[in-house]
Formats: C-alpha cells, sequence, structure tokens
C-alpha cells in the first residue's frame, strides 16, 4: 500500500520489520516481526498526510482481528515525521472480526513513545496522519487485518 510507510525502530538502530498490505479478500494487514535486539522494541505505520479529519466526531472506529495483543492507534494533527501524536491502545479478540469504539478523549498526546502533559485535546477535525503501531516489547511475529479506520 503506497500509501502507508513504515517507520520501525529501525530509525534508532533497531531490527523490527512491518508493513501494511493489502489481502486479496479486500481488507488491510499491518504484519511483521518485533525484535528486542539492539534496544529495538516497536514497529509502526503511518498514512501520508491528507485530509482525515471529521469535525465533532466523538470516537474513531476500528474493525479489525487479530492476535490478543496489545496495538496503539496514531492520530496526528501535522504533516511531519517527527511530531507530537495522538495515541490510544486497543486489543482485538482473536480470529473474528470486531468493531472498536475508541472515544476522542482516549487518545494522549504523546512525543517518541512519552506521554506529554499540558498538551491540548486531540481535535478530530485537524487529524492529518494515521498510524498504527505494535510496542510495549511484544517481542515476534504479529499480524493484524484492518478493515476499517473512521472518525465518527
Amino acid at each position: 500500500m503506497r500509501d502507508w510507510a513504515a517507520i520501525d525502530d529501525r530509525v534508532m538502530g533497531g531490527e523490527s520489520q512491518s508493513r501494511l498490505r493489502h489481502n486479496l479478500q479486500g481488507h488491510a494487514v499491518f504484519e511483521g516481526v518485533v525484535s528486542l535486539e539492539r534496544n529495538g522494541g516497536f514497529a509502526s505505520v503511518r498514512s501520508i498526510p491528507g485530509q482525515r479529519g471529521q469535525p465533532e466526531a466523538q470516537a474513531c472506529q476500528i474493525e479489525v482481528r487479530g492476535p490478543i495483543k496489545q496495538f496503539k492507534l496514531s492520530l496526528l494533527t501535522d504533516d511531519g515525521f517527527d511530531n507530537l501524536s495522538y495515541q490510544a491502545s486497543f486489543a482485538p479478540s482473536g480470529n473474528e472480526w470486531k468493531t472498536l469504539s475508541l472515544p476522542v478523549t482516549a487518545f494522549h498526546a504523546s512525543f517518541r513513545g512519552r506521554i506529554v502533559p499540558g498538551a491540548p485535546p486531540l481535535d478530530p477535525a485537524r487529524v492529518r496522519q494515521v498510524g498504527l503501531m505494535i510496542a510495549a516489547r511484544q517481542a515476534g511475529p504479529f499480524t493484524l487485518d484492518i478493515r476499517r479506520i473512521s472518525l465518527a
């Protein structure tokens, strides 16, 4: 999927790898391997910048299936590579498709994996980029199927 790029721990010397690809059944697949070698521990993908905001949205809905691991959904309000992001955690429930509704208030401002105290709350009208991440030292292969990510 050309509109998404991997941003793995390789940016800081790690060895994790990920990608987002299109599945023949019509959904996206976020997959890869998280390695803890060389101070690694995260894998992520991010969309290219574009108008993705939804004024007055109350939640971000994501339809997923996959292993019961902890993932993060990131929403960014700027076009840059190394900017503040708003993250909310979620965990799929296995092999059945499930739509998760993450309230806008559940997204916390983060910079390079650390919470940013005093940052303004997420403004859903300003969303420019969307990202997916697996971190928290969950080493090994992973696969997450995604049908939809939308603000509502």
